[in-house]
């Protein structure tokens, strides 16, 4: 057999091996993708440790994640304030203040402006503002931070 007969399979293989290679790589962002949004962590809610979605649940499971993170408070310190900022309503914001005419302003149960929310973020909570679990939690953590718990909280804070 002539030698340019003989490189002919091998090319073809070749084409054929580079080809499927190049088919199998662009394949692999949309494989990844599925699995990557799959591994992607939950953030805790109350349903996910076990308490109802209302406010008596909400507290239990913030306290829970805070307890988790060394967070100090109390059930009682948590619903007072709350009551005091929103009246127990989740999506509350305040557009009347300082904070809100500056552009940032107070969100969720217990009224955080975002920077706020943000350097305070405990991990393994949601990043929305509205989320009670993570807002409750963030309020908590600052609190602490600041007040040494949001049980000494008596006001605006």
């Amino acid at each position: 057999m002539p030698a340019a007969a003989q490189r002919r399979p091998r090319r073809i293989a070749r084409k054929l091996a580079v080809l499927g290679t190049g088919a199998a790589v662009l394949a692999l962002p949309l494989i990844g993708a599925t699995n990557a949004s799959a591994a992607t962590p939950t953030a805790t809610t109350a349903a996910s440790l076990g308490y109802a979605n209302n406010l008596d649940g909400w507290i239990r499971a913030s306290l829970q994640v805070m307890a988790d993170h060394g967070i100090p408070g109390s059930y009682d310190g948590i619903y007072r304030n709350i009551i005091r900022e929103s009246s127990g309503n989740q999506y509350a914001i305040n557009n009347w203040d300082s904070n809100a005419a500056a552009g940032t302003p107070s969100k969720g149960l217990l009224q955080v402006i975002d920077p706020t929310f943000m350097a305070y973020h405990v991990a393994g909570t949601s990043y929305d503002p509205y989320d009670p679990v993570a807002n409750i939690t963030a309020a908590c953590n600052y609190a602490a931070q600041r007040y040494g718990s949001i049980d000494n909280v008596f006001g605006a804070y």
